[in-house]
């Protein structure tokens, strides 16, 4: 897909926001979207906008039937597609393949709880296939930038750091602390490294930058971003150990 097809898709896709804007004045806001924590880069605002624009969507997979277990799998081939593009060098369409991704992890869930199929089953394999998708993700991204030694230091970074954002939470919630805060969690972090890679070789055309520049600097920004996060919650959780308050934060 080329970038100016991106770049329509894009602003067709903004265009929605003032229309959001005007029809949910007055009325409450995504349910699941009010018990998660806002970012900087990903506000409230934001989320609910995202849940009413797949809204349709999601009931359409309702409808249609289709489990939540086939929408896990589907995000994490979505994973392993975006991985393989990125050793062919499509980065554009590794970046596609991140959104697309992204979209069958938020709906996997809002599926389950619209057809009352919530479990811990579904809850322990929605968080594996994740990893799974991450981990397939940046592998192939460590070959489109091992180029350099700069390169494969921020892929490692940002590939741990990741990892480790993941491991907080799920160890928190396993002594009974639940803490979900922080910079770069997931929808941040896909977010940012699908937009880079659709956009890479167009911005740096019209910059006059080295090829891989954008994505080579967001995977820096990722890999700094993740680190602080799970420190923030390794700290968070801490304290709340040590002190007795388990609260959710």
């Amino acid at each position: 897909m080329t970038a100016n097809i991106a770049l329509v898709l894009v602003a067709v896709v903004l265009l929605t926001m003032p229309v959001f804007a005007i029809v949910s004045r007055g009325r409450p806001g995504d349910p699941d979207v009010a018990t998660r924590p806002a970012t900087v880069i990903l506000g409230r605002w934001i989320r609910h906008w995202v849940m009413w624009l797949i809204g349709p969507f999601e009931r359409s997979l309702v409808a249609s039937g289709i489990t939540p277990d086939a929408l896990n799998v589907l995000g994490a081939v979505f994973g392993l597609a975006a991985g393989v593009a990125y050793v062919r060098g499509s980065t554009a369409l590794a970046g596609w393949f991140i959104l697309l991704g992204g979209m069958a992890d938020i709906l996997d869930g809002r599926v389950a709880r619209a057809r009352g199929l919530a479990s811990r089953y579904g809850e322990f394999l929605d968080s594996m296939l994740d990893r799974f998708a991450e981990v397939f993700t940046f592998v192939g991204l460590a070959v489109y930038l091992s180029v350099t030694p700069a390169g494969a230091l921020a892929v490692t970074l940002a590939a741990g750091s990741s990892l480790l954002v993941s491991y907080a939470r799920a160890k928190g919630d396993a002594v009974g602390v639940a803490c979900r805060g922080g910079v770069m969690q997931r929808a941040e972090r896909l977010v940012l490294l699908a937009l880079a890679s659709i956009f890479d070789r167009s911005v740096v055309s019209a910059a006059g930058w080295a090829e891989r520049t954008l994505i080579f600097s967001v995977v820096w920004i990722i890999g700094i971003g993740a680190l602080g996060t799970a420190l923030y919650r390794t700290v968070v959780i801490a304290r709340a150990l040590r002190t007795g308050h388990r609260e959710s934060r």
